[in-house]
C-alpha cells in the first residue's frame, strides 16, 4: 500500500466518522431520550465521553481536577496521533508489508477522528443535555481542547441475564453483553489493532523473509 492509498483510506474513515458524529450531535438528545432501536441487538445510543477508553478520567486516579485531567489527556492524545502519523510515514517510506501499513492507517485514522472531537467539539457545539445541539453555536459548551468524544454505536446482544448461582464471584449478578458504546473511529482503531494481532507475522516479517522476498523480486526482474 502506497501513500496515496493510505491517505484515501484515512480520508474515507474520517469523513464517515465525522459526518456520523455531526449528524448524531445535531439530531439526537444526549442519553436514553435519544436512543433509537435499529434491531434488538443494535441501537443508536448517543453518549459523550470526556475521558479515555470506557469513560475513565485521569481525575479518577490522580489528585487533579477534572478539567486539568481533560487537558492533559487531550494533549497526550495529540502527541500520540503525531507519533502514530510518524510511524505510518516511516512504514510507507521503508516499504513495509501492506498488512502493517493498512493496520497503522486504520489506527491513525481512528485516533485522528477522536482527537478532532476532543480539540474542537467544545468550541463549535452547544450542550446536548435535554436538547439537540447546534453546530457553530454562539454558546459552545466548552473551549479548545475541552471537547467530548461523540459515541453512538451500541450492541446490547445480551441484556439483563443472571449468572447462575454456582458461578464463582459472578453468581447471581446481572450479565450484559456488549455494554460499551463506541463510534466509527473506535472501530477503525480496534480493527487496526486486531489486524496486527491476527496477522502479526505478516505485518512484522523476520529479516530472513524480507531478504528472501527481495531476492525473489530480483530474480523475477532479471527474468524479464
Amino acid at each position: 500500500m502506497n501513500l496515496k492509498k493510505s491517505l484515501l483510506l484515512i480520508s474515507l474513515i474520517l469523513l464517515v466518522d465525522q459526518v456520523s458524529k455531526i449528524y448524531i450531535k445535531t439530531h439526537f438528545v444526549l442519553g436514553n431520550a435519544g436512543a433509537v432501536e435499529v434491531f434488538d441487538w443494535f441501537k443508536i445510543h448517543f453518549i459523550e465521553n470526556s475521558g479515555a477508553a470506557w469513560g475513565a478520567k485521569l481525575s479518577d486516579f490522580l489528585p487533579i481536577s477534572e478539567s486539568s485531567g481533560k487537558l492533559i489527556l487531550t494533549i497526550f492524545r495529540l502527541f500520540a496521533v503525531a507519533g502514530i502519523g510518524y510511524w505510518l510515514l516511516d512504514t510507507i517510506k521503508k516499504q513495509s508489508s501492506k498488512i502493517l501499513i493498512l493496520a497503522v492507517s486504520l489506527i491513525f485514522a481512528g485516533a485522528l477522528g477522536n482527537i478532532i472531537d476532543s480539540v474542537f467539539y467544545g468550541l463549535i457545539f452547544n450542550h446536548s443535555n435535554g436538547q439537540v445541539a447546534t453546530l457553530f453555536s454562539d454558546e459552545p459548551y466548552g473551549s479548545l481542547f475541552y471537547g467530548k468524544v461523540v459515541d453512538m454505536l451500541y450492541f446490547p446482544i445480551i441484556q439483563d441475564k443472571i449468572w447462575p448461582e454456582w458461578v464463582p464471584y459472578f453468581g447471581g449478578r446481572v450479565f450484559n453483553f456488549f455494554e460499551p458504546v463506541f463510534n466509527i473511529a473506535d472501530m477503525a482503531i480496534s480493527t487496526g489493532v486486531g489486524v496486527l494481532l491476527v496477522f502479526n507475522k505478516r505485518a512484522f516479517p523476520k529479516a530472513e523473509q524480507i531478504i528472501e522476498e527481495e531476492e525473489n523480486t530480483e530474480v523475477l526482474n532479471d527474468a524479464h
